[in-house]
């Protein structure tokens, strides 16, 4: 297991324990739990590897039949080193020529029964776990040794910590200066992420927490004229999650409104900025997962955390919390 918190390089240590175990003569199969961080996983660890001898490719939702088809006719010839996918990845069509390595990223997110599947698969095979908020059934087996446990410490060199605010949604002079300051952002070639607790409306609250509607009324404010908005959620298919990051990450659509299918290892490195809309919503994990898609370059990062008018007493000391520390583990 490797602890890391939210932008520490734990992306990194997979890419070498993967080429390592390339190298050596076995397949790798990295898991995670999303089409859009497996796509980015695939381009990362293609972009890190692309002058070494490994074949790296991909297996997710976005691929169509025939390209399916391919990847599992290359794995089984063994043409395929290192394989990043979904769930798909535990298939009973997938069938390895050699695997060695297996990677699990973003542990928190994979349930019980996954990892039942996954013993079967790993009887012979190493396995690497990540994650900056590990359940608490992962790190009890740390406690009883069935899995060795390393932690990543301080920031990566460059990196600067993500400053934190809690923006009351009533003081709507906070919430206007909050969009003059993302187009700040913008302006100095900078991304802001605005996230939403869900697709659909289903308040009539002041803050309408949902996807479609921010964008609408995010295209109204004065303060953002001029500025192209994205749109990016779980409903949508592959392709167009792809497009839609792709997108983000060149500039083409600099504010993205999301949901949190963003919150797992998506890596903007011009994400400057993150706006939590209705953010007592949220888990903690949730919280501190998403504050982590920005601040991962060496500009100064923000994250406002927009709360609704009624805000419970838990909820309230779960976001005190949470703009308390950037550290994971406390």
């Amino acid at each position: 297991l490797v602890c890391g918190d939210v932008g520490f390089g734990k992306t990194e240590v997979a890419v070498r324990a993967a080429f390592k175990a390339a190298t050596d003569g076995k397949q790798v199969a990295v898991l995670v739990p999303t089409t859009v961080l497996a796509f980015q996983h695939y381009q990362t660890f293609s972009k890190r590897l692309k002058d070494m001898p490994v074949t790296v490719d991909y297996l997710s939702r976005a691929r169509t039949a025939k390209q399916t088809k391919q990847v599992l006719a290359d794995l089984a010839e063994g043409k395929i080193d290192i394989l990043v996918g979904t769930h798909k990845l535990i298939g009973k069509s997938v069938k390895w020529k050699d695997i060695g390595l297996l990677i699990i990223d973003e542990e928190q997110k994979f349930g019980v029964a996954v990892k039942e599947r996954l013993r079967e698969l790993k009887v012979n095979v190493d396995t690497l776990t990540m994650s900056a908020t590990p359940i608490p059934r992962t790190v009890a087996m740390t406690v009883f040794g069935d899995l060795e446990i390393s932690v990543l410490e301080g920031l990566p060199a460059g990196r600067t910590q993500v400053t934190t605010h809690l923006v009351p949604w009533e003081r709507q002079t906070w919430v206007q200066a909050l969009w003059r300051r993302a187009a700040q952002e913008i302006a100095g070639g900078g991304r802001v992420f605005v996230v939403c607790p869900s697709i659909d409306s289903e308040t009539s609250d002041a803050s309408l927490a949902s996807v479609n509607d921010w964008a609408q009324r995010l295209a109204k404010e004065p303060e953002l004229a001029g500025i192209a908005i994205g749109t990016l959620t779980g409903r949508m298919d592959g392709v167009e999650k792809e497009n839609s990051l792709s997108s983000f990450i060149q500039g083409a659509t600099p504010l993205l409104v999301t949901t949190t299918v963003v919150e797992v290892g998506v890596d903007v490195s011009d994400a400057t900025m993150m706006v939590i809309l209705d953010a007592e919503r949220f888990g903690l994990s949730q919280l501190h997962q998403l504050r982590g898609r920005v601040g991962r370059a060496d500009k100064p990062a923000i994250c406002m955390a927009v709360t609704g008018a009624q805000v419970g007493s838990p909820a309230f000391h779960r976001l005190k919390a949470f703009a308390s520390t950037t550290n994971g583990f406390e």
